[in-house]
């Protein structure tokens, strides 16, 4: 590794440390004014809250690692950009090719990185964060759930739901259990699809079994439709299904699979898992940008005109970005187009404002 490679390196990580170091600090500061309440309120331990706000930090380093690589590079090239460094640098025959390639370097080791840490680390302390809250804050102990399976025990009442799809609110393969004082079974409902409309829960191919007291015998009956009234909402189910941020690329493929082969829809799926090798690529793009936004830059401007122009620019990738995602989940676009175009969108900007700069 040659010394300017060695001495971009370096001064990128200082930066980057910095600036990841200082927007956690934040993040943590807000959030705790936001929830404290919430754990005052039912008494949790100190420790037990220390421990929420500790297991959100990798989530969170997850998230603003891209922007954090981004304003690195910018506040270095600046820097080197006003102390007349990239112009004694060109001076002496080094090229910005030559300085991009260190930088290409770091942001592919930065989008490996970030890749393995999502599938280590992130899938484990985010699933252990909403376990606190969800159990120990907001008490949603009735509510479990098991890969597609999800268990809710109620009043005299057991409800099994074999899978549940967020986007049209709707619940598949649902049983629900009544059961007496002497937890004897006396009525059963089996339904095939099940929709949340106007406040209550309508269910579609209906097998209902009540118990006859005299002969003591389920009698079956058979509903096209059926209302009935369930003390859970989607919500609450959204909050208990286990989300993507708290899978693995392989965990979420093999769920996709056992989705799919049981034939439901799993295209909001897809889409989160092509995103999750796209969203640790930004990293290579936010490299190019930042570059090309400092080195752009006359060497008598502000360096916090180039820190705005970079949160700008990052502000409109994850615009766009987020509404790709949302066109794939509305199966507008493909999963894999979905989730890459943005990054196609922003690498050719960022090759363009390189190609210019130079």
């Amino acid at each position: 590794m040659s010394i300017i490679s060695k001495y971009l390196s370096r001064e990128i990580v200082k930066q980057f440390s910095m600036v990841l170091i200082t927007v956690i600090c934040i993040y943590l500061v807000v959030d705790f004014f936001e929830k404290s309440d919430n754990f005052v309120r039912v008494g949790l331990p100190f420790s037990r809250t220390l421990s929420f706000f500790m297991l959100n930090i990798p989530f969170i380093v997850w998230r603003i690692a891209p922007v954090g690589i981004l304003l690195s590079v910018i506040i270095v090239f600046s820097l080197m950009n006003k102390n007349n460094e990239i112009l004694a640098l060109q001076s002496s025959g080094v090229s910005l090719q030559s300085l991009l390639t260190p930088i290409a370097v770091f942001g592919v080791v930065g989008s490996l990185l970030l890749f393995f840490f999502a599938e280590a680390v992130v899938p484990v302390t985010t699933l252990k964060a909403n376990q606190i809250w969800t159990k120990e804050v907001k008490k949603q102990s009735l509510v479990t759930s098991r890969e597609k399976n999800i268990w809710i025990r109620g009043d005299r009442k057991i409800v099994h739901i074999k899978y549940y799809q967020p986007k049209e609110k709707a619940v598949f393969g649902i049983t629900i259990n009544f059961f007496d004082e002497k937890f004897r079974l006396v009525r059963k409902i089996d339904a095939g699809k099940g929709l949340f409309v106007n406040g209550r829960w309508v269910l579609y191919d209906v097998l209902e079994q009540k118990l006859n007291p005299a002969m003591d015998v389920l009698e079956s009956a058979f509903h096209p439709e059926l209302a009935v009234n369930l003390e859970f909402l989607p919500e609450d189910l959204k909050q208990v299904v286990k989300k993507p941020s708290e899978m693995s690329f392989s965990e979420l493929l093999n769920y996709i699979r056992k989705v799919e082969s049981e034939g439901y829809d799993a295209t909001q799926y897809r889409v989160d898992l092509q995103a999750k090798p796209a969203y640790a690529f930004t990293c290579v793009i936010m490299c190019l940008l930042g570059m090309g936004i400092s080195v752009k830059q006359h060497r008598q401007q502000n360096i916090f005109f180039s820190i705005t122009y970079g949160i700008v620019a990052a502000f409109f990738y994850w615009i766009l970005y987020s509404f790709c995602l949302s066109l794939g989940y509305g199966d507008m676009l493909p999963p894999v187009m979905a989730a890459w175009a943005a990054n196609i969108v922003f690498s050719c900007l960022g090759i363009l404002i390189l190609v210019s700069a130079e």
